[in-house]
């Protein structure tokens, strides 16, 4: 199957009410300014999209009218975060029916599975509609490690053409590239590891940050890619405080505090997760002030 995913995918925010009820305007609006900002490809319902966190029809809410908003300006993904692999498949079908472009699915949720299980419950969610399907690795998130040789076995079928890696090994990579066909297509996962990634072949980056400073990320990405690696480095050591952040256990907080800041959204999470506060707020706060107050100047 050929798909044409690359550049920088936001992994997006969902953004709530006070309520914690879904504030869909709020959601689109964000996702406008990073359109703007010239992002070429979108994944809702991710990690920082708070996909364990909300219901199967809130899901689908948000994907039909993100599919309504981008109306084909690029394409739009959906994370598969579900506990059971037939919870997984009626989801994919389900998202296949509000118009999305393509999957990205995860492990299933609530259970360290092992590479056999993986396997199966990955391959049956690709089965289960004709869409593409990215692989998500990140095992330091979700206890699971899914393998270069796993993806590998993975990509002979015909509709999984990507992975998302954020093993938080870049060498994985190499190794993965060294076992698939050359169409196989390669995210990086790991916002502080992006420059690196570029340097090693990825195809495109699926970040967190984005959703905060999407001008800069663009940039960034278009300096590495063009391979001006001077400039890059320069703006990549400028950013790369903010993007330890999205390697943190309270990454989605920290994110959408970021987006607060920078005016696009609030920091309102689902529960569990609650607001940072305290010294650790104070911490992240600065983070992010200082960066916004020496942002380079972008043409």
């Amino acid at each position: 199957m050929q798909t044409n995913w690359s550049g920088v995918f936001p992994a997006a925010t969902t953004q709530l009410n006070a309520d914690e009820s879904l504030n869909i305007p709020g959601t689109m609006e964000h996702l406008e300014v990073m359109l703007n900002a010239g992002i070429n490809g979108l994944v809702m319902l991710g990690t920082v999209g708070e996909n364990c966190s909300l219901g199967v029809e809130e899901k689908l809410e948000v994907l039909s009218a993100t599919v309504k908003q981008v109306a084909g300006r690029v394409p739009v993904l959906t994370g598969v975060a579900e506990y059971t692999t037939t919870g997984a498949c009626a989801f994919a079908r389900s998202a296949r029916e509000a118009g999305v472009d393509g999957l990205m699915v995860l492990p299933p949720m609530s259970y360290k599975a092992d590479s056999t299980e993986v396997t199966a419950h990955i391959r049956a969610v690709a089965e289960a509609t004709d869409l593409p399907v990215m692989i998500y690795n990140n095992p330091a998130c979700y206890g699971v490690d899914i393998s270069a040789e796993t993806v590998a076995e993975l990509a002979a079928v015909p509709n999984i053409v990507a992975v998302k890696e954020s093993s938080d090994d870049p060498r994985r990579l190499t190794d993965i590239a060294n076992l698939v066909d050359d169409d196989f297509i390669l995210f990086c996962g790991v916002d502080d590891l992006a420059l690196e990634s570029v340097a090693l072949g990825a195809h495109g980056w699926i970040s967190g940050l984005v959703n905060a400073f999407p001008a800069e990320n663009r940039l960034l990405w278009d300096l590495a890619t063009s391979g001006n690696y001077e400039e890059a480095r320069k703006l990549y050591r400028w950013y790369t405080p903010l993007l330890h952040l999205d390697t943190k256990p309270k990454l989605v907080q920290y994110i959408k505090l970021a987006v607060q800041e920078c005016g696009y959204g609030s920091e309102l999470c689902r529960n569990p997760r609650l607001p940072v506060s305290g010294e650790e707020r104070e911490e992240v706060l600065g983070m992010i002030r200082k960066a916004i107050a020496t942002r380079p100047e972008i043409n």
